[in-house]
């Protein structure tokens, strides 16, 4: 039997608690379940890698609609009629054309995202401090736009680029900051809604291949066009993502700050262990807590009879933080990946399973391509210093997604070559 929190609502203390609250009870109960309620509504808590097969391995177990997750948080993540909120093979549709774009070799992500960091640094060069994350979520809405095709003036980048951000930054809050992120998020919609109808009408010719082409012309398998207001949904939820790798980055420059051995080696060109190095900030520090679904087919897992419509939520941070899965799971060690292809089921930063048949996030490798190349220019296309800042990352849910709390500042920036000011 899965056990339950004697708490009559926990919706508090799982504020409190945050990314640690399903762990830290599994733990306390000896199990890799619990039952407890969460904004009055019941819910089954579940932790590790036999959970995430039971959540992602069978598509038709759990829908993301009707509840999945709170309206607050769908909305500004995904909101209605998007490939999330789909199921069955009207998501394995949808899905399908998120992959197209994201795996295209015509229009590299990863080219336009250097040129705009490269042309950033003289940007930030002879400023007297750089924040971070605020000029890489700028850099990374330039590179968004570009790459899908979006037309996006100079005048136009801090304006998208603080619609974007907050429809990350709004989601794990409630009341005025949620609030004003889905105000910023509708005006977002509607210059999106224009530029589809734009390219739909050939006021716009968009490369083709490109986001907005595929996605403007995407016919759903009864063979319509899919309607401006989803179309502009799916658009944003090709460029959101990307400016979300912003904190990533973060955490990235964090971990070659704490860890400078990789820093050198990186320096130095020897990239053997740089995409374990991706993963291990992937898996090591926060970005969801977790995942929420509910039964669509009844289903029996670990003793317990799943019934129909019961709310399930999946811990994301806690399954990448278990100790039965990972060796000395606080320890930064990138060299756990060597040689090995990471499980689908134990590293799921960004959900679980195999891309094209379940939820997982379809632009988890673009996540990573775009990741690795920040951690080059950070250790060899340019030199800055790092002041003395406050990096602690908050894991409570007034804090999620986090980032550090100083937002790692910086100064001294210059290219590659160019000796920085003392």
């Amino acid at each position: 039997m899965i056990p339950t929190l004697t708490t009559p609502d926990a919706t508090m203390v799982f504020a409190r608690d945050g990314y640690t609250f399903i762990s830290r009870r599994c733990d306390r109960l000896g199990t890799d379940a619990f039952r407890t309620r969460l904004l009055t509504k019941p819910a089954v808590c579940i932790r590790g890698a036999d959970a995430a097969r039971v959540f992602y391995s069978d598509d038709r177990r759990f829908t993301r609609r009707r509840g999945a997750m709170p309206t607050s948080v769908v909305h500004l993540l995904q909101d209605e009629g998007s490939v999330q909120m789909l199921d069955g093979d009207a998501h394995r549709n949808r899905k399908d054309m998120f992959l197209g774009v994201l795996t295209s070799d015509d229009l590299s992500l990863h080219d336009v995202f250097d040129r705009e960091w490269r042309s950033a640094i003289g940007r930030w060069q002879g400023r007297p401090e750089v924040v971070l994350h605020d000029e890489i979520e700028q850099v990374l809405t330039r590179t968004a736009a570009a790459w899908a095709g979006v037309p996006l003036s100079e005048r136009e980048v801090p304006r998208r680029t603080r619609e974007l951000s907050a429809m990350v930054t709004g989601a794990g809050s409630f009341g005025p900051v949620n609030w004003w992120a889905r105000i910023l998020r509708n005006r977002c919609e509607q210059w999106i809604r224009g530029i589809v109808d734009r390219a739909r009408t050939g006021d716009l010719h968009p490369p083709e291949g490109s986001a907005l082409a595929t996605i403007a012309t995407h016919r759903e398998p009864d063979g319509r066009l899919l309607d401006v207001t989803t179309a502009g949904v799916e658009l944003l939820n090709v460029l959101r993502p990307i400016v979300a790798v912003a904190r990533f980055i973060d955490f990235a420059a964090l971990a070659l700050l704490r860890h400078p051995q990789w820093r050198d080696e990186f320096a130095e060109g020897r990239e053997d262990d740089l995409e374990g190095f991706v993963h291990e900030v992937r898996r090591l520090y926060p970005f969801f807590p977790l995942i929420g679904g509910k039964v669509n087919q009844p289903f029996t897992w670990n003793g317990h009879d799943f019934a129909h419509d019961e709310w399930v939520l999946l811990d994301l941070y806690g399954t990448n933080h278990d100790a039965r899965l990972w060796t000395d799971p606080e320890a930064f060690k990138p060299e756990r990946f060597r040689g090995l292809t990471p499980d689908p089921y134990t590293l799921i930063p960004q959900g679980a399973g195999e891309h094209r048949d379940t939820h997982r996030c379809p632009g988890e490798q673009a996540t990573v391509a775009l990741m690795a190349q920040a951690v080059r220019l950070l250790t060899g296309a340019m030199r800055y210093r790092v002041g003395v800042q406050d990096f602690t990352v908050g894991l409570s849910l007034s804090t999620a997604p986090p980032i550090p709390r100083d937002g790692f500042r910086i100064h001294s920036v210059t290219p590659a070559g160019v000796a920085a000011d003392r």
